[in-house]
């Protein structure tokens, strides 16, 4: 493998070398909250690497949504719903009911929230409910070996866990209360394996955020009552998936986390080897962790009216998987973002030649050439910074379109309208032009004005700064400060060329001149 190689390149190439056609790539959620840019790296990784797996055989790729897990904490994006939801603390969520009336239940509700981020972003998975494959009784036979074999997955759990044993209540399995709903507050107090395997349980459990109703019942596996709990539930999931490929957050991924548990399960109990395992680091915003439930960090759907999802999706595949990405939601960091992308363009277009051509592409330059192709099947805009620079001088889309890419400023437009409505606009492109007075060293502006030649493109204006500038034995940013001034009334703005020239050299010339009494 070359060292250059792309993460998604390095982790396809390790399932194809330990893992056998055709392959299947797993991710799953749990549907507690709406979608943000921390959820999107369960589906647009995995979807990365089923995308190069593809190219080398059959790849299939799952993504399960746990909504048999219980309900916890009311999210804050449906505050104003507690009152109804909090008596359905510790339910599934798949039997949590959705305030909005919309969905079949709450978990449903967060679960069609990721469909439609997944659409946004081209990705485009076999979603698998949880309620679903347990009521179609794909974990009764892990369930009942789970009880077979219970103190070797004991001995498993809390050895992977770096505990020293597990509290008395743990089982392998947790009910569903017949008579409240509750999961989270039951536990199985005696097993029978006669007829495919049965159980009493007792909903006597208080946790911080609800406590069981008290109530004593029984069940049989075959009623598809009952989850297993979460460190055996996913190796058991990724056992009957025939999963060769999966990741996981950091929280997973540390030592004595639920991926350790995996292995074990994997190796000690279904004396098979577990998947691939890959670690994503955190998405944060501004150094802070997103939070679906907590509502910590600007939601999927906002920042979508701010940015292409495909510049999004190209952010997060840049950098090393293991990496955090700190997203800056700042109009300066977002314009710069882009303009990356586009260069980042550029350099998949130049490496098109083939593997030899992208071999002499620098890591850095390779990760984002590679991240672009992973993001973008067609790229729907070839500008972003003209773009805003014309909108911000004339307010006028069809005038945009004429002095710039047509495409670009169709494709743009709902987004550069979303930075200057919401206030995003970088600081240098947050001005008006309204020349009225020629400002600091007047008669340099004035000498600048003269030289001003109507057939000059951007650079030529950029470089006659510096020309007049070192004539009049003055600094060069001087010179510059004066004239942004003058324009924009401000100290600086967009690149002075570009700023001129889409304005028109020959109207800044002649309003210069004009000030200047000439």
């Amino acid at each position: 493998m070359d060292e250059n190689a792309h993460w998604v390149e390095r982790i396809a190439e390790k399932v194809a070398a330990e893992k056998k056609p055709p392959y299947i790539v797993n991710s799953g959620m749990t549907p507690s909250g709406p979608v943000h840019l921390g959820t999107l790296c369960e589906f647009l990784y995995p979807g990365a690497i089923h995308d190069f797996l593809s190219r080398k055989s059959k790849s299939s790729f799952f993504f399960v949504a746990d909504n048999m897990d219980a309900f916890d904490r009311v999210p804050a994006s449906v505050a104003e719903h507690a009152k109804q939801l909090e008596p359905h603390l510790g339910k599934p969520l798949c039997r949590v009911p959705d305030p909005m009336g919309c969905c079949k239940s709450l978990g449903e509700h967060f679960l069609k929230d990721a469909e439609e981020a997944m659409g946004k972003f081209a990705s485009k998975p076999k979603i698998l409910r949880a309620e679903e494959l347990y009521a179609g009784g794909k974990y009764d036979k892990y369930a009942l070996m789970f009880f077979e074999k219970l103190d070797e997955v004991k001995k498993a759990v809390y050895e992977s866990s770096l505990r020293n044993e597990l509290p008395g209540w743990w089982s392998p399995i947790m009910p569903i209360c017949k008579e409240c709903g509750r999961i989270a507050t039951t536990r199985v107090t005696s097993f029978d394996f006669a007829d495919g395997g049965s159980y009493e349980y007792a909903c006597d459990r208080a946790l911080k955020y609800v406590k069981g109703c008290g109530f004593g019942g029984k069940a049989k596996l075959e009623d598809h009552e009952y989850k297993i709990t979460w460190r055996l539930d996913w190796p058991a999931r990724q056992h009957f998936l025939g999963v060769s490929v999966e990741g996981g957050g950091m929280d997973h991924f540390t030592r004595g986390g639920s991926w350790d548990t995996a292995v074990s399960i994997h190796e000690k109990i279904f004396k098979s080897k577990p998947p691939v395992g890959y670690r994503f680091g955190f998405v944060l915003l501004k150094g802070k962790k997103y939070s679906k439930s907590k509502g910590e960090g600007m939601g999927v759907a906002d920042l979508t009216e701010l940015i292409p999802p495909e510049v999004l999706k190209y952010a997060l595949l840049r950098p090393d998987v293991q990496e955090n990405k700190d997203i800056d939601t700042s109009g300066e960091a977002m314009l710069r973002l882009c303009e990356d992308y586009l260069a980042a363009s550029k350099l998949r277009l130049d490496a098109g030649a083939g593997a030899a051509g992208e071999a002499e592409l620098s890591r850095a330059d390779r990760k984002r050439a590679v991240a672009f192709g992973l993001s973008t099947k067609t790229l729907a805009f070839t500008t972003f910074s003209d773009v805003l620079l014309l909108y911000q001088l004339y307010k006028d889309w069809k005038k945009v379109g004429e002095l710039s890419d047509g495409k670009s400023a169709e494709y743009l437009k709902p987004y550069i309208e979303n930075w200057v409505g919401m206030q995003f606009l970088p600081e240098e492109y947050a001005f008006e032009y309204a020349p009225r007075e020629l400002k600091g060293n007047a008669g340099l502006v004035a000498k600048f004005s003269e030289k001003l030649d109507g057939r000059m493109k951007a650079l030529d204006v950029h470089n006659l700064v510096f020309e007049v500038a070192r004539e009049a034995g003055e600094k060069p940013e001087t010179l510059f400060k004066d004239i942004y001034e003058t324009l924009i009334n401000k100290p600086k703005g967009p690149k002075l060329g570009r700023l001129v020239e889409a304005i028109g050299v020959a109207r800044v010339k002649s309003k210069l001149l004009e000030l200047h009494g000439k």
